[in-house]
């Protein structure tokens, strides 16, 4: 399969481990893997602080850079920009696109997948030969959660890697508190709800707590790093792209 890879704001600027971590797992389970050069935001941040024509030109460009018929498969390590693509850039072309770019969205949409729900659902793989010596806790994202309904895809894959010891995460589901601009809009609001999730997460006594979202890895990290609490957050991909030939080395986090 050929697979058109996204890098994602965040991934392309804080977090190219991430992306470099997809493109060696689905390299690794044997899918030709492209980059289109020309890949730009995909406007969620706009459109989630309410604008929404601004953000056409970078919807049009994504459908041109994607909709590709060579490319099978549009895969990215992010459930809120998935969940941008499949339903906010709908949307903006209804309201304020032409017809080409309706065409190009649908196109897109129909392919477009987060990493986990790609690996389950496309490729009907829940162990992809991962090794990670650790103990772990998962958040699942608000986007992944409630607008990709991923459901427990990323826990199927986490519980098949070698060697993991997979923690539940009390009260998993309440938000981290992130929400892009609500962070600093809201900043109050955030940190409360940030402080419940890292008190849950130092709960687990895990060295590692993974999502699928860099996003919330960085306010959720940030606020762990902070207090020193000993654990250190990773993505998603970086877990199950490293393997036993090749693992990912666990850096020792602040205490």
């Amino acid at each position: 399969m050929r697979i058109g890879l996204f890098a994602t704001c965040l991934g392309d600027t804080l977090f190219p481990e991430a992306v470099r971590s997809t493109a060696l797992l689905l390299a690794r389970l044997g899918h030709d893997v492209v980059f289109p050069p020309g890949q730009t935001c995909c406007g969620q941040m706009h459109v989630n602080t309410g604008y929404q024509r601004e953000p056409v030109p970078l919807v049009r460009n994504f459908a041109e850079q994607f909709g590709d018929a060579s490319i099978d498969a549009v895969v990215m390590p992010s459930g809120s920009c998935a969940g941008s693509v499949r339903h906010q850039h709908e949307i903006i072309a209804e309201r304020y696109g032409d017809a080409a770019l309706r065409s190009g969205v649908a196109t897109v949409k129909a392919k477009t997948y987060e990493l986990s729900e790609f690996l389950v659902d496309v490729l009907d793989a829940t162990d992809v030969g991962a090794y990670f010596p650790h103990r772990v806790t998962y958040h699942p994202t608000c986007h992944s959660l409630r607008m990709l309904r991923v459901g427990d895809k990323p826990l199927r894959l986490l519980r098949a890697v070698d060697s993991i010891d997979l923690v539940e995460l009390p009260e998993a589901e309440a938000c981290c508190g992130f929400g892009g601009t609500f962070a600093l809009r809201n900043a109050d609001t955030s940190t409360a709800m940030l402080q419940d999730k890292m008190r849950n997460i130092a709960g687990t006594d895990a060295a590692v707590c993974t999502a699928g979202d860099s996003s919330c890895l960085m306010h959720i990290g940030g606020g762990l790093s902070r207090i020193r609490s000993g654990t250190r957050t990773l993505h998603l991909a970086q877990i199950l792209s490293s393997t036993r030939t090749a693992p990912h080395v666990l850096t020792e986090a602040a205490r």
